[in-house]
């Protein structure tokens, strides 16, 4: 095999396994493409050269033996700038937390690596992850790899572009209202979006908790099964004989197609086409529960992302990039009666929308109605970085506030994507498999 750097992962792990990659050299080769690439001082935040080669050294000692771990072990992969990574800065891609350095890694990273896993380094982010442009002139704003000119999807920027560049063979990102899914989409990549809970939050630096998930940023579904059993040190999902066959489909409609653009819609629709092609059935719904949950998201996240950071902001928000600053801004109005009030209505709205959708084996819609604009606009324009993060994140954070777990699949149209979601990710990335295989 000479693709390493495009090959998916679970194909670099059977590699590892038939004895024809040594886990040394493999890590050699993503470190050199790291440092000779001209994008990955945008990309990267900080390497961890030491700690990869030593862990694809204990790796390549594993395979030897027929000791691996899991189907990963030996694969380097990268982690987003807010998983503490013991004696490494991890700074949350902002200047107020610049030389913070914990003691101890992240529960998912520490499961990861006792799955064999090796790590490479932080990557860039969107500022305490609170924005889907990927857009960062405090650190750095990864470039979309279909468009250098344009931004990658945020907040998961450098988790996304490391794998779409082939700096890594996969990226573990958060997703709080879309922050993995959207860098997937416009990169042509698989995001899973877990369901909160699902995965260990400890040693993650915050947004608001009560949405903050972990996800993995990948080139396949069988990827995304693989990495969420890595981090969870769990059994991956059995993707064996998927089919979609007699699977019904819901076409979500009017809020997952407001301000389209037409390249997306296009894309969306093609991609119906051929699941139904492969035997799905599809019937567009109209849930009337999903804008009235959207209209709760002004409150809910700027609420709980203010209470969470507003002793820093307080002292230092002029650190901060302006249009980021904003959007945490607005939680301080927000009274606590306010936010009760408008989590008790969410908390209804899920089971409404549970028993609008039971029928279904998964939801569906556009990943993202927009593609990337470009960077030099976006800071040229605050009023027009408010208005495209708000049509970024407008599909993806429906799966959030619905508390789903959700999966982007490239559509072949350059950054574009079809999301399915629903409450199990188990049955979610056997539907995905399946429809990744129509797509393909």
């Amino acid at each position: 095999m000479d693709n390493w750097l495009t090959a998916p992962a679970a194909e670099l792990g059977r590699g590892i396994e038939a004895g024809k990659i040594d886990p040394r050299d493999l890590t050699e080769r993503y470190l050199t493409a790291i440092a000779e690439h001209p994008f990955a001082s945008r990309i990267y935040a900080r390497l961890t050269e030491a700690r990869a080669r030593a862990e694809a050294d204990a790796a390549a000692d594993r395979a030897k033996k027929g000791l691996r771990r899991s189907p990963l072990d030996g694969v380097p992969i990268s982690w987003k700038d807010l998983y503490d990574i013991a004696g490494v800065a991890t700074e949350s891609g902002t200047a107020l937390l610049a030389g913070r350095v914990p003691d101890r890694d992240a529960r998912v990273l520490t499961n990861a690596t006792q799955a064999g896993l090796v790590c490479l380094g932080k990557t860039h982010q969107t500022e305490l992850a609170f924005s889907g442009l990927g857009l960062n002139p405090v650190t750095a704003s990864p470039p979309c790899v279909n468009d250098h000119d344009a931004v990658s999807g945020g907040s998961s920027s450098g988790a996304g572009t490391s794998v779409a560049f082939g700096l890594a063979a996969a990226g573990i990102g958060s997703d709080t209202g879309g922050s993995v899914r959207i860098p997937c989409v416009w990169n042509d990549l698989v995001g899973l979006k877990t369901r909160h809970g699902r995965l260990s939050l400890e040693g993650v630096v915050p947004l608001c908790a009560r949405f903050d998930t972990v996800g993995p940023l990948c080139r396949n579904v069988e990827d995304a099964a693989l990495l969420l059993a890595a981090m969870e040190n769990g059994k991956a999902a059995d993707l064996t004989g998927a089919s979609l066959k007699g699977v019904r489909l819901g076409a979500l409609q009017t809020q997952a197609f407001n301000g389209i653009e037409g390249a997306a819609r296009e894309a969306f629709q093609d991609a119906i086409e051929r699941l139904q092609a492969a035997g799905a059935t599809t019937q567009p719904i109209e849930i009337p529960a999903v804008a009235e949950a959207a209209a709760l998201a002004p409150t809910v996240f700027p609420a709980e992302a203010f209470a969470t950071w507003q002793e820093r902001i307080d002292a230092e928000g002029d650190k901060m990039y302006g249009p980021v600053r904003t959007r945490f801004l607005q939680g301080q109005t927000i009274s606590a009666v306010a936010f009760i009030q408008a989590w008790r209505e969410l908390d209804c709205l899920r089971l409404v929308y549970a028993e609008a959708t039971a029928e279904f084996d998964a939801v569906v819609l556009p990943s993202c109605p927009i593609l990337p604009p470009k960077a030099e606009a976006l800071l040229a324009d605050e009023d027009l970085f408010t208005s495209k993060n708000l049509l970024a994140l407008q599909n993806t954070r429906i799966g959030n506030l619905m508390g789903l777990a959700a999966i982007t699949l490239p559509t072949g149209t350059p950054s574009t994507g079809l999301m399915l979601q629903g409450p199990n990710e188990e049955r979610l990335l056997r539907l995905a498999v399946a429809a990744e295989e129509a797509l393909r």
